[in-house]
């Protein structure tokens, strides 16, 4: 009989399930999206049960569609959006509130603190990451802070926290599992990326008791098995990593110097840098890539967080109402040559890397009495590719590599007009694979090590496959004048709200 991997890949607007065979090609797949809660200006919110609830569902359905049984299922690997923040209580397995989302801003001020007193400069030396309501750790003091009742129960151990991946876990396993992996963890402001260990003195001053935590487990691993009536027979469980992580991995960028970048909600830029754990000086994120199996050495690299790309392309969709599909951005934007000056920076929760403002907000300058629908469509696809380039700069920087090429996947990598202005603006080659989606790809080959599917890492370069090449077509004289007037409309969304005391 046939054998397969599930992977689930629990994302920021929806839940898919993808069954892979043993070539690394996806044979079916599964999505359903759940509501988004915004219940004040920059805040976001997911109900915990609807993440759970439509990752189980879509992967039932993946395996119906195939009519696969639970016992052709080698392993379940698991990628997530990262830094989303749930406290449950471990008897009932219940929510005492919902996820604090990633994008949410709530902890800044909280943040902005914390540098005030210099401690943002620990945060950053032990755990690589920059002291931003973005991570995990202060959204969970706030929920300490500001839930009733939620911080007896945590330093009595009755509450459990975690990031999506150990929600999903702890519901796949009856509740038998509380864990995360080590990629997960170097992304929650409170774990010590260079002794892998949670940090007692963050901890401390952050109020967390240590009972809340997980324990951290490496990313490619037998944790345990799916409770029996959830698929109808148990299956392993068996690979974690934060989305960005899994991208990594299943875009076979196991070499130091390789990077790839991932178009979802946001968009992430990632550079293996092997076994060091390099600082950044420009505003980059030194992070754990994955550990493959107890006892083996951790990969780190260097990361820079976009928070809003694919977002953008859904406000045209849902707020302007100016394309009824996100895939039609892409001919409207090219029925114009170029943007013709308009710029639009979409700073709607802030801007991450190599910036990290908080208080920057979008801005559409340029606008002339000639701009069109077209216009603005062009230079939302501009400003992906040339948020992109601004991190990949940075990573020169910090790392002393030059970019050869990069490597790209998720949703908006399918746009051929988005993947040429990438190629224009960096000027290199951009690389899209066969298979688009690493991220679950990735969380794939992570399970299907730890069971013995594939070998890393020879079975895994040989799965990785070209689909399309986008060659630099841009004179340098048209580039620098793009980039100059960039900055420019970057530099004028800076500072916005605390500016006017919005």
């Amino acid at each position: 009989m046939a054998q397969y991997i599930l992977a689930l890949d629990q994302g920021t607007t929806s839940s898919r399930a993808i069954l892979f065979d043993e070539t690394g090609h996806p044979l079916a797949t599964a999505q359903q999206e759940f509501p988004q809660i915004f219940p004040r200006p920059g805040w976001v919110e997911h109900n915990p049960h609807d993440i759970w609830r439509s990752q189980r569902d879509v992967a039932r359905a993946v395996l119906d569609q195939r009519g696969v049984r639970a016992a052709d299922v080698r392993a379940i690997g698991i990628t997530n959006q990262r830094e989303t923040t749930i406290i449950w209580d471990r008897a009932t397995g219940e929510p005492v509130y919902n996820a604090i989302v990633w994008q949410c801003r709530r902890t800044a001020a909280m943040c902005d603190a914390l540098k005030a007193e210099g401690f943002d400069r620990i945060i950053r030396e032990k755990t690589g990451l920059v002291t931003d309501a973005y991570f995990s750790g202060t959204k969970v003091a706030w929920l300490l802070d500001n839930v009733p009742g939620v911080r007896p129960r945590a330093e009595a151990g009755e509450l459990a926290f975690g990031t999506v991946d150990s929600w999903l876990l702890w519901n796949l396993s009856g509740g038998a599992l509380h864990i995360t992996d080590v990629s997960n963890a170097s992304r929650t402001l409170l774990y010590n990326i260079h002794t892998g260990d949670w940090d007692t003195e963050i901890l401390a001053r952050l109020n967390i008791p240590r009972a809340l935590l997980p324990e951290v487990r490496p990313s490619s691993e037998v944790y345990g098995e799916t409770a029996a009536h959830i698929f109808g027979a148990p299956i392993p469980l068996a690979g974690i990593a934060g989305d960005q992580q899994a991208a990594t991995f299943g875009q076979v960028c196991l070499k130091p110097g390789m990077a790839k970048n991932t178009y979802g909600t946001g968009s992430f830029v990632v550079m293996n840098t092997g076994q060091d754990g390099m600082a950044s000086g420009s505003g980059l994120l030194t992070t754990i890539l994955w550990q493959l199996g107890a006892g083996e050495p951790v990969t780190y690299g260097l990361e820079g967080s976009i928070f809003v790309t694919g977002a953008a392309v859904q406000w045209l969709r849902d707020g302007l109402q100016i394309i009824d599909s996100a895939a039609a951005v892409e001919a409207l934007a090219g029925q114009v040559e170029s943007a013709e000056g308009v710029y639009f920076v979409p700073a709607f929760v802030g801007l991450g890397a190599p910036h990290w403002d908080a208080y920057a907000r979008g801005t559409l300058i340029g606008l002339t009495r000639g701009t069109t629908r077209a216009h603005i469509a062009r230079a939302t696809l501009d400003a992906i590719a040339l948020q992109t380039r601004d991190v990949l700069e940075a990573m020169h920087r910090d790392s002393g590599i030059a970019l050869s090429a990069l490597r790209v996947d998720g949703g908006a990598s399918q746009n051929n007009l988005l993947m040429q202005i990438q190629a224009d603006v960096l000027g290199v080659p951009v690389e899209r694979p066969a298979v688009t989606e690493t991220t679950a790809l990735g969380a794939a080959y992570l399970a299907g090590i730890a069971v013995g599917f594939w070998s890393c890492c020879d079975d895994l370069e040989a799965n990785w496959q070209l689909e399309r090449i986008f060659e630099p077509r841009m004179l340098d004289a048209e580039r620098e004048r793009l980039i100059a007037g960039w900055q420019r409309a970057v530099e004028r969304a800076k500072h916005w709200e605390q500016e006017t005391g919005a």
